[in-house]
């Protein structure tokens, strides 16, 4: 029987463990639980094209307007054409969507929530579909992979070599590397840089999308939905006074916001006139009431978070890596689908189709690596995270230029910290520099314009080819 190895737990992964188990592979899921990933963090839910008036033609263009034409848009069509059989998928193993909203980005209610902790909902009925389905589950985080002379073979877990017949990376991505994120601290990018420096490229790794709202509390960084202000919320400066159209796409309201907060303003969401706010937004109403902010009379505080890596492991439309029987899904790849900007909700929809998708390819495949031989393992320590983390948020954030990009490149080389994420960190970075223009997510002061002759994405095999 073919083993199949899946390092991370979030929705990516256990669609593609669930879908491989249905078909008679033997599949082991790494991870620290549903609870550690970023789906179970989702708050907003699956953008799905399947209403009347709605069309998957109308959801495609609305991706690569937001992606600012730097989409694949074979993938593009790839992905929302199977949209139906994603939102078939999660109904067969019990989901129960509630409600539909409009996003920022969006030109239909094509957003389906449950509750507005769609995340959490999803996670669950993942799970015990995939202990249904015979999925074992190992709780610890994968080191490092075992690859050699081009090939995977497994991953290294606590120094113990896990082999498998194909590796499937599902780790999310890597945007704890920035100082200010709500998104699990687990996602640091550690086998993206892992497989970046074993030799498979990683794609776009300068586009790294801000959600606007995030919220800096007492007890850490929370989210506030982009459906708070579908729903009617109001970002206003402590003046009172609106300064950007809610509903534009999260790289034009979080550098409206971080305009504001530059001009030495502080920026609130007023949500006040939102009727039920308790029951429509439970999880976001319960951290803010721990802090006692009351939503339905009192202004929330918010500041632009990292939120989403757009980049990620290059991988084809199959979801294969260039390394031999390696293959990654969900927000650990990049195929071209977000393009410079991802639309809202989208995240979760490529989840869903990259995990049934990556099933079938490996069915097809059939990968059989040789007799494993000795593999090298390097792992140490990730050293100094915070470094790397505050030299990416001071020099590669929401609003970049060429002098702040060098000199953070400068700064990396002086840290001491794993190389992979280094290697990782450094990527982000010289691509920031070598893309001269603003695109999407991607914003330079020095260069504020949109230029036709970056219109291409970039890679980076430890050097930026733009």
């Amino acid at each position: 029987m073919t083993s199949v190895g899946i390092v991370g737990s979030g929705a990516a992964g256990l669609t593609a463990a669930i879908a491989l188990a249905r078909r008679g592979f033997d599949v082991t899921v790494i991870g620290r639980g549903i609870k550690e990933s970023n789906s179970y963090l989702a708050q907003a839910g699956v953008a799905f094209p399947i209403l009347d008036g709605d069309s998957p033609k109308a959801h495609v263009l609305d991706t690569i307007k937001a992606g600012k034409y730097l989409n694949d848009e074979e993938v593009v069509w790839s992905v929302i054409s199977k949209a139906s059989e994603a939102y078939a998928f999660l109904l067969s193993i019990g989901l129960e969507f509630e409600t539909n909203e409009t996003e920022g980005g969006h030109s239909f209610h094509r957003v389906f929530t449950v509750r507005n902790e769609t995340g959490k909902h999803l996670m669950k009925v993942l799970y015990l579909a995939a202990k249904e389905a015979g999925v074992h589950f190992v709780e610890g985080i994968a080191e490092e992979l075992a690859v050699r002379e081009g090939k995977a073979y497994g991953v290294f877990l606590d120094g113990e070599l896990l082999t498998f017949d194909a590796t499937v990376i599902a780790t999310g991505g890597f945007a704890s590397l920035f100082k200010y994120t709500a998104g699990s601290p687990l996602n640091l990018g550690t086998l993206i840089g892992d497989a970046i420096m074993k030799g498979s490229p990683a794609r776009d790794l300068e586009f790294v999308q801000f959600h606007p709202t995030g919220y800096l509390g007492r007890s850490g960084v929370f989210l506030v939905s982009e459906a708070v202000r579908g729903a009617g919320a109001k970002l206003v400066t402590e003046d009172g006074e609106r300064f950007v159209n809610e509903l534009s796409t999260r790289d034009i309201v979080a550098r409206a916001i971080y305009n504001q907060m530059k001009a030495g303003k502080r920026v609130f969401l007023d949500a006040t006139d939102i009727e039920d706010f308790k029951k429509i937004f439970p999880q976001i109403y319960a951290f803010l009431r721990k802090d006692g902010i009351d939503p339905a009379k009192d202004l929330i505080p918010v500041s632009p978070i990292a939120h989403y890596t757009i980049g990620g492991i290059a991988v084809d439309l199959w979801y294969r890596t260039t390394i031999k029987n390696l293959y990654a899904v969900g927000e650990a790849m990049s195929n071209g689908f977000h393009g410079a900007n991802r639309l809202a909700s989208n995240s979760l929809l490529e989840c869903i189709v990259s995990g049934l998708e990556v099933a079938r390819t490996i069915a097809r495949d059939r990968p059989r690596p040789d007799e494993v031989r000795e593999v090298p393992y390097h792992f140490d320590s990730l050293g100094d995270i915070d470094s790397i983390r505050e030299i990416l948020w001071e020099h590669a954030g929401i609003v970049r230029s060429g002098s702040s990009l060098r000199e953070g490149l400068k700064r990396l080389n002086s840290v001491e910290a794993d190389p992979r994420l280094k290697l990782l960190a450094r990527g982000v970075l010289e691509c920031a520099l070598a893309r001269e223009e603003s695109r999407g997510a991607h914003y330079r002061d020095d260069f504020p314009a949109m230029s036709k002759s970056f219109e291409r994405p970039s890679f980076f095999d430890g050097r930026c080819r733009l």
